[in-house]
């Protein structure tokens, strides 16, 4: 499989390969189909995203939303005034510890957002009417697994900076 990929992996299987070639073109493809979104709401790809997790666990601390995220607490930081200058989140002060603030999604503005997921989100359930409760669990668990996968490699290039800047 050459496609102009550098990593070359003989000892997969042609199907394993092609399964890692088209992982590749789906995330390449989510995040221009995502960069093309923030911009249609006036963000940047990552506010967006941040957004997004946000929109979909309601009020959080920065310190949390950098966990959610796996960003840096410092870029959640500027992420979290950006979205505060553009109008998609609000501050307020932590009910549990006034020191702490927390961040929530603005009222009314995920209204804005949905619409432009609504073609996304009715293909994506064509596409998973196609596949019976067993594959679908099968499919569910290889995902988990990436998500968390990707969540432990970001760590690892978050302490190599860490440990370079030293």
């Amino acid at each position: 499989m050459s496609r102009g990929n550098s990593l070359e992996f003989h000892d997969l299987s042609p199907s394993q390969q092609a399964l890692l070639y088209e992982l590749r073109q789906n995330s390449a493809r989510a995040v221009m189909l995502h960069q093309l979104i923030s911009e249609k709401l006036g963000l940047n790809a990552t506010d967006h995203k941040c957004l997004d997790f946000l929109n979909r666990t309601g009020a959080v601390t920065a310190g949390q939303l950098a966990q959610l995220t796996g960003l840096t607490t410092g870029a959640v930081t500027n992420v979290i005034d950006r979205l505060e200058q553009a109008g998609y989140v609000t501050r307020d002060k932590d009910p549990n510890d006034r020191r702490r603030v927390v961040v929530k999604p603005a009222e009314g503005r995920s209204a804005e957002i949905s619409p432009l997921f609504q073609s996304v989100m009715q293909s994506t359930l064509r596409i998973l009417s196609r596949y019976d409760e067993q594959q679908t669990s099968l499919i569910l668990e290889f995902i988990r697994q990436c998500n968390e996968m990707t969540l432990a490699e970001m760590d690892k290039l978050k302490n190599q900076e860490d440990s370079n800047s030293n």
